[in-house]
């Protein structure tokens, strides 16, 4: 490895860990925030998880294109993949920021979740729970990840963007494709 290349990754390499720290830590304040006097953005779920879903068409698409040896198409489709991610953070938090927490069963909107609702859901609602769970914890999980994927790429160190990559790709494609499925899950409880 060059000396340029070594201080590249060293620069970015400060970046990654402080933006896998950030944003974490980030979202879990903004969750308790709410802005005062604005309107709920209860049209926003739909819209984040149909990015999601889209997150994970260009992650299979970006994959098969590298594996034809396409790489300006296997670039250009990560970008995008990388800004559908951006989008979809921007738009949870602006929900989140503007409206209270959705409970799994609460079936009359009333932000309670009765006896008989929770009755209602307990087949499902383990199961919800470990979707949600797993989602959280990965798409923490996979920020540095993405992260450093993209950083190799930049310093031209393929062979070390391969590895990380074959680690990023799998839990990213779980975050967007469970992302879709708690939104389908809770979205029936949406007041």
């Amino acid at each position: 490895m060059s000396k340029e290349v070594a201080e590249l990754n060293k620069k970015y390499n400060k970046w990654v860990i402080a933006l896998s720290i950030i944003i974490p830590v980030a979202v879990a304040a903004l969750f308790g925030i709410r802005i005062p006097n604005v309107e709920r953005l209860g049209f926003l779920p739909p819209i984040y998880a149909t990015i999601n879903g889209l997150t994970a068409v260009v992650l299979v698409w970006a994959v098969v294109m590298i594996k034809n040896g396409n790489r300006v198409a296997h670039e250009r489709l990560m970008k995008v993949a990388i800004l559908f991610s951006v989008l979809f953070l921007l738009m949870y938090i602006a929900y989140h920021a503007t409206s209270d927490a959705t409970k799994f069963g609460d079936s009359n909107h009333d932000g309670i979740l009765s006896d008989i609702e929770a009755a209602n859901v307990a087949g499902t609602a383990m199961i919800y729970y470990f979707i949600l769970i797993s989602h959280i914890i990965l798409s923490i999980a996979v920020i540095p990840f993405v992260l450093i994927a993209y950083v190799r790429t930049l310093s031209e160190q393929f062979d070390k963007h391969k590895k990380v990559a074959k680690i990023a790709f799998p839990i990213w494609l779980y975050v967007a494709v469970t992302g879709v499925i708690v939104y389908l899950m809770i979205s029936p409880y949406y007041p």
